[in-house]
């Protein structure tokens, strides 16, 4: 019997703090095979302290103990940014005969003002002491958005571009931040999911899971299987999205998923979704003839999400 495939772990240390230019590029090939092979693969030595991992569980620990209608004063569906609390049951994709299980809690760049159509704005936060939740999530959201982009650095580089093209490509790039919680699996209906599978539908994520706490499966077509991933302390779990699938022409996979609660805990995981500026058209190709943005793809996506009319976002959206 053939051996089942597993997602690489690939060490970042030799592009991050790099001895020659040979081992720079030794990562750059090893993450581009990933993405062609899997969509997925998995890092260590990635520059994020373990420490601001930590607090950051620690900090969702706080936020879902809290009582239900505590968090449901914080709802996103009030907010037009999207920023705030979803919880259980409010996520349905088509073809899923149950609703997702997780309850969720959103943040993105901390600007003053709302802008039209909605990916810019001021995050909110719950009624806890800064230093429980919102200082030891700021910093983790610091530490994994600079990681993101040195990511998308190595894609670039990965098709023969050169990393220096993301300069414009993110001025203000969109950076939504999800935190999640899994309830234990008694508690929840059978069949349901944690999160039903999916695409994440824009550039690159970063995953963090709490450790021991297994759930994530990600579908390999090789196979035809659901490959399950670990959650290992301080390894990363990365991901390119549907935009990045579009752009590179497929060179790089977008990759279903879900997540099941295998467990009689709860679990706790935190995604980063970093996708580039509102009006960024493709830095893989800048000659590319679409002239599609990275504000229009997201649209087209999660239009339904938000509390504008289409005509404002698409007029918007760069």
């Amino acid at each position: 019997m053939a051996e089942r495939p597993s997602l690489p772990i690939i060490d970042l240390s030799g592009y991050m703090h790099p001895e020659s230019a040979e081992s720079k590029e030794q990562v750059v090939t090893q993450v581009c095979d990933a993405c062609r092979r899997y969509g997925f693969f998995q890092i260590k030595c990635h520059g994020v302290p373990l420490e601001a991992q930590r607090k950051l569980f620690q900090s969702l620990g706080a936020f879902f103990s809290l009582p239900v209608d505590e968090k449901l004063k914080l709802s996103f569906l009030q907010n037009p940014c999207r920023r705030g609390y979803e919880a259980s049951g409010m996520s349905l994709r088509e073809g899923d005969a149950l609703p997702d299980a997780k309850e969720c809690f959103y943040i993105g760049r901390d600007d003053p003002t709302i802008e039209p159509p909605g990916f810019y704005g001021p995050n909110v936060w719950p009624d806890l002491p800064d230093k429980h939740f919102r200082a030891p999530v700021w910093e983790y959201y610091g530490h994994s958005e600079r990681l993101a982009r040195t990511l998308w650095g190595i894609l670039l580089q990965g098709l023969g571009s050169s990393a220096d093209l993301l300069s414009a490509f993110s001025q203000r790039p969109i950076v939504p931040m999800k935190m999640i919680r899994y309830p234990p699996q008694s508690t929840t209906l059978p069949d349901q999911f944690g999160i039903g599978a999916h695409t994440d539908f824009g550039g690159i994520t970063v995953l963090l899971q709490q450790p021991g706490r297994e759930g994530l499966e990600v579908w390999d077509e090789a196979t035809t299987s659901w490959l399950s991933v670990p959650a290992t302390e301080d390894v990363l779990v990365i991901n390119c999205g549907d935009m990045v699938q579009r752009w590179s022409q497929g060179r790089y996979k977008s990759a279903r998923h879900r997540v099941i609660n295998k467990s009689e805990q709860e679990r706790l995981s935190c995604a980063m979704f970093w996708h580039g500026d509102v009006g960024a058209t493709n830095p893989f190709n800048p000659h590319d003839p679409s002239e599609e943005t990275v504000g229009k793809l997201l649209v087209k996506r999660f239009e339904r999400q938000y509390s504008l009319k289409r005509e404002v976002y698409m007029a918007d959206a760069g």
